[in-house]
């Protein structure tokens, strides 16, 4: 019996993400109850026996939501039906810190890499999907982010996997339906509180009815090209043995300078996530447009100097 189109597209995509894992290995898929992770749970347990490798999953009850401990249950008992071995749920409790969405997300992962630790997998595996995909760099280009931020998810991070991320969410929901699998649509992925939800209901179809069809296909392909820019001009700017050396800095592009000096903001103590890209102007005056300005302000207490022909972060 020839298989359904949308089930072959998703086992393919899925088959290609295990190619490097050693044999007898655990790969987890980490399962919302959503098509997207239902289509990936049910691939990877096709899957991952061809390959020689072991297929477990991974549940987080976020508890946000009504009834979302029976939620999880459900969603654990379909993924031993579907032949998934070990199954768990991971119960967390989520903070209001960065928000939200952020403060969900940043919960579920240290979940899922705590279950993984617990497992002993050497992979876990996201539905993220292209459509996910090109949301996510339309939300960095509205924030006015670099190429970094514009490039979008990875495919592989440490050992979270995205095989689908250039299969459509339609596919996803198509394979779900192919297969009789049931699954469950989260309220709030159509909660206009929540700023995807309002992207992924409003801001998109407007962008696909202004300019025609194919506008996810053009900003995950957008994202893959600046997404090896930024790998290539982070390479380069690793290659800068000395950080502080005025004369030597100048001689860099903009691109590659800019790099190196959050790097060396980072490594100084600046907390990442609160180093601005303003933050990394002003340092880079300091470089290339110093006439004699005092020190610049940065998050965690410390300060950038000019003396000379050296730059300083302390």
């Amino acid at each position: 019996m020839k298989m359904d189109p949308a089930v072959a597209e998703v086992r393919g995509a899925v088959r290609a993400s295990l190619a490097d894992l050693p044999t007898g290995a655990l790969v987890v898929a980490a399962v919302s109850g959503g098509a997207d992770s239902m289509a990936l749970a049910a691939a990877l347990a096709a899957e991952a026996p061809r390959c020689g490798l072991r297929a477990g999953a991974v549940t987080v009850d976020h508890g946000l939501q009504e009834g979302s401990a029976e939620r999880a249950a459900s969603v654990a008992s379909g993924c031993k039906e579907l032949g998934l071995d070990p199954v768990e749920i991971e119960t967390v409790l989520v903070d209001a810190v960065g928000g939200p969405e952020a403060a969900a997300r940043t919960a579920r992962y240290a979940a899922l890499g705590a279950a993984a630790d617990r497992l002993g997998a050497a992979a876990i595996a996201v539905g993220h999907t292209l459509d996910d995909q090109a949301e996510t760099v339309l939300l960095g280009l509205a924030r006015g982010s670099g190429a970094r931020s514009l490039a979008g998810m990875p495919a592989r991070r440490g050992r979270i996997v995205r095989p689908l991320l250039d299969v459509r969410r339609a596919t996803t929901v198509a394979a779900c339906a192919a297969l009789g699998i049931a699954t469950w649509d989260d309220p709030h992925n159509a909660d206009a509180a929540f700023t995807r939800a309002r992207l992924r209901g409003g801001a998109m179809p407007a962008l696909e009815a202004a300019l025609g069809p194919g506008v996810p296909e053009a900003l995950a392909r957008s994202g893959a090209l600046l997404r090896a820019d930024a790998d290539a001009l982070d390479a380069w700017a690793a290659e800068v043995s000395d950080p502080d050396d005025i004369a030597a800095l100048r001689e860099l592009p903009t691109a590659v300078r800019t790099r190196v000096l959050r790097r060396a903001a980072i490594d100084a103590g600046v907390p990442a996530g609160a180093l601005s890209a303003s933050h990394v102007a002003d340092i880079d005056a300091l470089v290339v447009n110093w006439h004699g300005q005092g020190a610049v302000s940065l998050p965690g207490g410390l300060e950038a100097h000019r003396a000379y022909d050296r730059l300083t972060i302390r």
